[in-house]
């Protein structure tokens, strides 16, 4: 809070910032002593009860304090009479470091729960509740919590019997051995970090610090930390600065983000930005040197959490390298009941590339659950405004790209592309230079040596450059090179390949399973009434012709495709042995210019179609046993349609691989 003053170990004023004023607190010259906070606080304490909230709400002011009447460890009592633990399960911390779905939690301004005049924790140890049992927590978006950051006010006036009363609330964190971070704010210490002891380092220096999952390093006064935690398969750094660094407060800060390059970081500390009440936020005085001495030109720092100013709000600013720095302010210490223990999920999300926030209180959920809200209570549950409930696109690839890369995958040799079962290996990393013609007499080899090469074939009448070499490639494909399709239909022209006419694929008929794999991408100037139902992978030979005249058959069309619709949606239509008619499977829709590995595996009797390694939820249940098949060829970029080549493929095709068994997922090229 910043309206009122920072106080010092002994509960005595220190210095108020200029903000006090805007937000209708009381100066430093209206009050004296310990009683400005108490004063501030009694009057928000009899404003509360006196907003029409009934008995339930005189009730919840009126209870006894939680840990005042019951000593750590011992049943209490809530606000309305419920029995509560203080404890924790020791040992039960235990996210998932792998998964890259993963939260951060974040808890602003705690001083009205901790204040000399009114200590009763019991919101904020709702939210310890939530944070450490996974019960709660269950079929949530929370359930792999890495992390919680407290953003500093712990206390109301800084006083031992203050943080007395918070230190058994930390102990629960503490017994089941989570990864937490505590900060310094100006309700808890005066001056900069350099003042030495108070009873903020007695409760939450090094010494307890160093006992935290994670914990890298102090400051050398203690007042700073740093914690290295893994989540999403990495490790990410978060630094708990205290409210106003020294300059030897910003060296130790910028050494330790030196000392580890390659970490994305996260800034937590109790003052940078302030808001205008509309969600906007900018750097305040102070906010602007942590900006000049930290966070501008350290490029590892993505994004920063402080609290002290009300109400909410974000902006993004460049750093020196120009990338995007997201400034966030969270703090509801103004809403009913001193905030309620409110705290902040920002649930990272890495596949989807996305950090979505929501803002709630696990005190009235528990309130909810019991039914025992009252008025004020039921509208705090959870907080919704754009400053409250929000997401944020990160391509963090992209963003870390300037200090910690993503290595390429090394292309993979050939022979360990052949699993068993392998009939056929395709792969344009031995051509020409990029940007070169694919020759008339170019023959593909089958990497196999089963001798099922591929050969060109080109519609009359084509202009040049119908077929050409590139080092483009899908990032986990084998080989680094393709072949980049410049076919079409209405009319048809472009070059495609197939196998030799005698080659023994041509002949397969699948009886006992199979799995057709390939990487492809569609241009952006893919259009529908051109490049529409054209295919990467297909079969010569058309329905009619083998003998295949069910309700689901098309007379004309190949006995084996995978194509792509107008819309950019992948089919695989085949006609197998034991139907008259043919089975599909459909994926989503695909995005143009992005790389794909699309993979169709039967296990004998069920067909199912994978998009990246993922089975897509629209294929087929009904048996499907081998595949049709009149000794013809294959194509690679060609789509028969009643005995002629109607459409060419217009995109990039990189490794083919065709086995005669089902493989796993694990076992594709892409794995």
């Amino acid at each position: 809070m910043d309206g009122s003053p920072a106080v010092g170990s002994g509960g005595k004023p220190g210095p108020v910032d200029n903000h006090a004023d805007d937000c209708g607190c009381p100066r430093t010259a209206d009050l004296d002593g310990d009683s400005i906070a108490a004063a501030s606080r009694r009057t928000f304490l009899r404003g509360a009860g006196a907003v029409g909230a009934g008995a339930a709400a005189a009730g919840l002011l009126g209870a006894t304090p939680a840990l005042a009447a019951a000593g750590a460890g011992r049943p209490d009592e809530d606000p309305y009479g419920r029995t509560t633990m203080t404890h924790a399960p020791r040992g039960t911390w235990r996210p998932d470091p792998e998964n890259p779905r993963f939260t951060v939690v974040v808890m602003p301004d705690t001083q009205y729960m901790f204040d000399q005049d009114r200590i009763h924790p019991v919101p904020v140890e709702a939210s310890f509740r939530y944070v450490l049992d996974p019960e709660r927590r269950a079929g949530g978006d929370d359930e792999n919590i890495v992390f919680l950051a407290h953003l500093g006010d712990v206390t109301n006036n800084g006083l031992a019997e203050e943080y007395s009363a918070a230190t058994k609330v930390f102990d629960m964190l503490d017994r089941a051995g989570a990864s937490y971070g505590v900060l310094a704010g100006n309700h808890d210490v005066s001056a900069d970090d350099q003042r030495g002891a108070t009873p903020y380092l007695d409760t939450f220096g090094p010494a307890r610090a160093r006992k935290t999952p994670g914990y890298h390093s102090s400051s050398p006064d203690g007042y700073n930390t740093c914690h290295i935690f893994r989540a999403g398969g990495r490790s990410w750094m978060l630094l708990s600065l205290d409210w106003r660094l020294s300059e030897k407060g910003f060296a130790w800060a910028n050494k330790v983000i030196a000392d580890n390059p390659t970490l994305p970081v996260i800034v937590t500390t109790h003052e940078i930005v302030d808001s205008d009440g509309e969600g906007n936020a900018s750097l305040s005085e102070y906010g602007r040197q942590m900006w000049d001495k930290l966070i501008k030109d350290n490029d590892q720092i993505f994004l920063t959490l402080n609290g002290h100013f009300w109400p909410p709000g974000n902006t993004v600013l460049k750093n020196s390298a120009g990338h995007d720095v997201h400034l966030h302010i969270t703090n509801y210490q103004d809403r009913y009941y001193g905030g309620a223990g409110m705290i902040r999920s920002y649930r990272f999300d890495l596949n989807r590339g996305v950090i979505d926030i929501a803002t709630f209180s696990p005190w009235i959920r528990e309130l909810a659950a019991k039914d025992e809200l009252n008025a004020l209570a039921a509208q705090e549950i959870e907080l919704t405004s754009k400053v409250d409930h929000f997401s944020m696109a990160i391509d963090f690839d992209e963003r870390f790209a300037g200090f910690a890369p993503v290595p390429p995958r090394a292309p993979r040799p050939a022979r360990r592309m052949l699993v068993p079962g392998t009939l056929a290996y395709w792969r344009f990393d031995e051509g020409e230079a990029a940007g070169s013609d694919v020759a008339g007499d170019t023959k593909i080899k089958d990497l196999t040596g089963h001798g099922n090469d591929l050969v060109l074939r080109t519609v009359p009448g084509s202009p040049a450059h119908s077929l050409t070499w590139t080092d483009d490639h899908h990032p986990d494909q084998p080989g680094h090179g393709a072949l980049v399709f410049a076919g079409q239909g209405n009319p048809v022209s472009g070059a495609y390949l197939q196998t030799l006419d005698r080659a023994p694929i041509n002949r397969e008929t699948f009886r006992h399973g199979f799995t057709f794999e390939l990487f492809f991408k569609v241009p952006a100037d893919w259009d529908p009434n051109r490049n529409g139902w054209s295919s990467m992978l297909s079969r010569w030979g058309t329905a009619a012709e083998a003998g295949k005249n069910g309700p689901s058959a098309t007379a004309e069309e190949p006995v084996l495709t995978i194509s792509l619709s107008s819309s950019v949606e992948l089919q695989w239509n085949a006609y197998p042995l034991n139907q008259t008619g043919a089975t599909t499977a459909w994926s989503h829709l695909l995005q143009q210019d992005e790389w794909w590995h699309v993979a169709v595996v039967n296990d004998g009797r069920i067909s199912k179609l994978y998009v990246n390694g993922c089975e897509e939820g629209r294929n087929p249940t009904s048996p499907a046993v081998g595949l049709a098949t009149l000794n013809m060829p294959f194509m690679l970029g060609g789509y028969e349609w009643a005995g002629a080549v109607s459409q060419v493929f217009h995109g990039t095709i990189g490794d083919v691989r065709i086995a005669d068994r089902a493989l796993k997922p694990g076992q594709f090229m892409n794995a």
